[in-house]
């Protein structure tokens, strides 16, 4: 699968931690909302979709550009990033 990742997305909101297939050729900022509205279902809305919210390196602590395509960030498949 050359056009998607996984990536391991945690969220401390839910306190819950998801397992999320995204596409490599898109902005971060897009790939964070398709996350936001997958967590929303999955939470049994016990998530809401804030427009403040940004992805997060766990490693590092870095913000990701929502700008950058996700093939311009250091994420690879097994990444953990964190939602707030």
């Amino acid at each position: 699968m050359d056009n998607k990742i996984l990536l391991e997305v945690f969220i401390p909101l839910v306190e819950e931690s998801y397992d999320v297939f995204v596409p490599v050729n898109r902005t971060m900022g897009t790939i964070k909302k398709v996350i936001e509205k997958g967590i929303v279902d999955l939470s049994d809305n016990g998530y809401a979709i804030k427009n403040d919210t940004n992805l997060y390196s766990k490693e590092t602590g870095e913000i990701y550009n929502v700008n950058l395509k996700l093939t311009e960030t250091n994420l690879k498949n097994g990444s953990q990033v964190i939602l707030i």
